[in-house]
């Protein structure tokens, strides 16, 4: 297992955010928009791929840092994230954008990758480095949640589209 390493200020961690959000560009502007909607084996299309990012990103930002419940932040009763089933919410997510436009899931992913972009630019880096939740016996920090709502969920995500190129 390959061990994280932390961002050791804001302009690390946003040049680590901006640079897996670049690659992910690059690898979505290489396919044409037909092949951003032809699903992969495991039934995801590129853009399903693009829309859960999105969906992730503004889990980070209402819940992860404005401290909203996450049944509100996703928009579905409470139950439905109650023990974050992962697998349950991806499936929330997918069923809710698998209609949607190429135009409009790419261009929501945008909006909401500029909101997290001026969220952090705006946010004391001593403020991700605090403990998310306060119950936490590992006392982990909200920029665990922030790293792993965008720049390593970019990577992943571009991997897999990556494949389907």
């Amino acid at each position: 297992m390959v061990e994280r390493v932390l961002p050791q200020n804001k302009s690390e961690l946003l040049d680590e955010i901006e640079r897996e959000w670049s690659a992910l560009m690059v690898v979505i502007e290489k396919l044409t928009p037909e092949k951003l909607v032809v699903p992969d084996a495991g039934g995801w299309s590129p853009k399903d791929n693009l829309a859960h990012l999105t969906e992730w990103m503004k889990i980070l930002l209402g819940h992860y840092m404005d401290n909203r419940p996450a049944h509100e932040v996703i928009g579905v009763a409470p139950e439905e994230t109650q023990d974050w089933d992962f697998q349950r919410m991806n499936k929330i997510f997918y069923k809710r954008n698998r209609d949607r436009s190429l135009d409009d899931v790419v261009d929501e992913l945008k909006l909401v990758y500029a909101e997290v972009v001026a969220r952090l630019e705006s946010t004391p880096f001593e403020e991700l480095l605090a403990p998310r939740f306060p119950d936490d016996p590992d006392k982990q920090p909200l920029l665990n949640w922030v790293l792993g709502n965008t720049s390593e969920h970019f990577a992943e995500h571009r991997e897999n589209i990556e494949k389907v190129m």
